[in-house]
């Protein structure tokens, strides 16, 4: 039976490795061998080992300057297209370790190295590696997804896993966000591009809503042209063409003890809050001086004697 972390290569690496049996017969052939021989067989394989070191730093010098050359490339292609900056980097830095094992494998063969349990070794340390990873890899995965698609960018005002503010900050693994009271939200990359994101900054323009309640006997006639003047007086409200629709009010529920009306209109994105917070005080402050009051809740009490 294996053991959690072994792999049916590692044994088959092992065993190739005779270490007892290659010595004892090297003492054999050092002690029957005359020396004039041995010193002419040291000779040839110094020669032959020397040569292979040659070739083995030749590659190894020639490969890292492709390797450069080719790191250079992509940054050209990258800044050429306008790539985003952590998926480059990332790019990059893949490539650039992917073929510097490969060159340090070709390098190693060259010395007369079995690159093939090399290469074993290689896969299941990678293997493991990424079983201890999963989670990071997940990220990873998620943030070239975002990268690539750009649901977002920074500076955007999303709402996504749970969570609302301006995006500071999107790399290969996580995203920061800074919420309305300052605090900085890290969010993993592999849960968000899984998620729902909404991203509330991609349109230039974004519709304000509000349900306001006044008591029954009030003339809804008359709370709408009140509401529309102060809409009308506020110059951040869109109309005319720049508007999907002109702001209106519409009486939407008859409540329990109150009926409802629903107004809406349209203003830049970046004005939301402001014509939104605005215009609530306006309607408190202004709908009672026109005769129109907020209702109580009422409760009908029946006495029996």
């Amino acid at each position: 039976m294996l053991h959690p972390l072994q792999t049916p290569e590692i044994p088959a690496i092992l065993d190739t490795l005779d270490i007892k049996a290659d010595t004892q017969k090297l003492i054999e052939h050092v002690t029957t061998t005359p020396v004039e021989e041995l010193l002419k067989e040291l000779l040839n394989d110094t020669i032959k080992f020397g040569l292979k070191v040659l070739a083995a730093l030749a590659i190894y010098f020639v490969g890292a300057w492709l390797i450069r050359k080719i790191r250079k490339l992509l940054a050209g292609i990258f800044a050429k297209r306008g790539t985003d900056k952590a998926i480059a980097s990332f790019t990059m830095s893949l490539v650039n370790i992917t073929l510097t094992i490969l060159l340090i494998i070709l390098t190693v063969g060259t010395l007369g190295v079995n690159t093939s349990s090399l290469a074993a070794l290689l896969a299941a340390g990678g293997m493991a590696i990424g079983m201890a990873m999963s989670g990071t890899v997940q990220n990873f995965a998620g943030g070239i997804m975002l990268l690539v698609f750009k649901p977002f960018k920074a500076g955007d005002f999303i709402e996504a896993q749970g969570f609302s503010g301006t995006v500071s900050e999107v790399n290969i693994v996580s995203t920061k966000l800074r919420t309305t009271d300052n605090r900085t939200i890290v969010l993993p990359n592999g849960a968000l591009s899984g998620g729902t994101i909404n991203n509330i900054s991609q349109n230039p323009t974004r519709r304000v809503e509000w349900k306001v309640t006044v008591e029954y006997g009030s003339d809804v006639q008359s709370a709408r042209n009140v509401v529309l003047g102060i809409l009308s007086a506020d110059k951040r409200i869109l109309t005319g063409s720049d508007a999907p629709e002109k702001p209106n009010v519409s009486l939407s529920a008859l409540l329990d003890s109150s009926i409802e009306l629903q107004i809406r209109c349209w203003v830049k994105t970046e004005d939301y809050w402001d014509v939104l917070y605005a215009i609530n005080e306006q309607i408190y402050n202004i709908l009672p001086q026109n005769g129109i009051n907020f209702p109580f809740p009422q409760l009908d009490v029946h006495l029996h004697q």
